[in-house]
């Protein structure tokens, strides 16, 4: 997995950018400038992920940014139109931005995929979330059990709290 210290990798993804539109890039060029709250999830509109992640990420927006945190982006293992619809239906559109991850090759390189078949899910994101700075990790966090609470907006704020750009 991923540690403090190392580099963001650089992976094919479709980015939902703040403004709503689709690009196709690289892990590394959305998360290499500044610094970024990342944080992924199992999976869009999966009821923990839209209930309880991302809707604590969208209400500490200005906090989080306030914090010093220049974007927020937010992967999951899912195709683009999925991504981009659960950025519309949840708010989310001008506040945070989406990496689609379709093929797990991301969550792969981030040693935090994990195997969701028995939820007959496949290949997902394991829930986790990071602080990164200029393309270089600040921290890790992931989840050990079922919920969110090391991954969430509350943690993630906390961190910066005792970490300060």
């Amino acid at each position: 997995m991923i540690e403090k210290g190392n580099a963001i990798p650089s992976v094919r993804v479709k980015l939902i950018g703040a403004d709503g539109e689709t690009t196709d890039t690289t892990s590394d060029a959305i998360l290499g400038t500044g610094r970024v709250a990342f944080f992924a999830v199992p999976g869009a509109f999966t009821p923990t992920c839209h209930v309880n992640h991302l809707p604590g990420f969208v209400a500490n927006e200005a906090k989080l940014k306030a914090a010093g945190i220049d974007r927020i982006v937010c992967a999951s293992v899912n195709d683009v139109h999925v991504m981009k619809a659960w950025a519309e239906a949840s708010g989310a559109v001008g506040k945070i931005e989406f990496l689609a991850d379709g093929n797990g090759e991301l969550a792969d390189a981030l040693g935090m995929s994990k195997d969701f078949s028995g939820s007959l899910m496949g290949k997902r994101f394991v829930r986790a979330a990071m602080l990164v700075r200029d393309g270089v990790v600040e921290s890790v966090f992931v989840e050990d059990a079922p919920g969110v609470t090391a991954t969430g907006a509350p943690a993630i704020l906390m961190a910066l709290e005792a970490n300060p750009s």
